[in-house]
């Protein structure tokens, strides 16, 4: 489905290796290494409360969900792990400003399987992880009919599934080495069915708007 690869050399391949056991169930999913997905952060409100995740692209600019709604007074988590204990690794830094567009959300600070990680809902400890099949649009629209555009991208649809709390952070693809951001968790079953496929937006579809934002600033 492509990828957006904006991250200077050494993007996407992380110092800590993450380790994947195949199809385990972030609804069913298992905890994934502290460290091993590097560019996952935390988006977060008022008391530490975590309401969608979010992917570094560059040093400064973290992409996220439309609907996730980020404002210039949440703050943005990099290397948090364990919501209940913070890591020294652990970096909270502000928002200095929210572009208008479409689609996802930047916010300024071709592989068979996708792998989408994320901090969960508010109630879990940890960062998780699943590995999930990449469905053509073709085969959503089993499920989705005439919702599935072309500007969005499915996975999942065999036991396991991202869910709220997800939204806004990476489902990517490795390459050569290389972990790709592919899409950005966006919707799915309203009760996190893992029968169903979830929704992303298709990442290479808002390429030209990112690579705009990026260039206007």
């Amino acid at each position: 489905p492509g990828q957006l690869s904006l991250c200077p050399t050494g993007c996407g391949v992380p110092s800590i290796p993450p380790v994947i056991r195949g199809y385990n169930r972030i609804v069913n999913g298992e905890p994934a290494v502290p460290g091993s997905w590097p560019w996952q952060v935390s988006l977060q409100r008022y008391d530490n409360f975590h309401f969608c995740g979010g992917s570094l692209i560059s040093e400064d600019w973290v992409v996220t969900a439309a609907h996730c709604s980020v404002r210039t007074t949440d703050t943005v988590v990099v290397g948090a792990y364990d919501q209940d204990s913070p890591s020294p690794d652990e970096q909270r830094l502000s928002i200095e400003k929210v572009p208008p567009g479409w689609g996802p959300c930047a916010c300024g600070v071709q592989s068979h399987h996708g792998e989408p990680c994320g901090s969960g809902s508010p109630l879990s400890c940890g960062s998780g992880q699943v590995a999930l099949p990449l469905l053509t649009n073709t085969q959503c629209k089993q499920y989705w009919g005439f919702r599935i555009a072309d500007v969005m991208v499915c996975a999942g649809a065999d036991g396991a599934s991202s869910c709220m709390g997800d939204s806004g952070g990476p489902l990517v693809c490795e390459k050569d080495g290389v972990w790709n951001l592919v899409g950005i968790v966006s919707w799915g079953s309203s009760t996190c069915a893992t029968n169903v496929p979830g929704v992303y937006a298709r990442v290479t579809k808002l390429r030209s708007w990112v690579n705009d934002i990026l260039a206007a600033n």
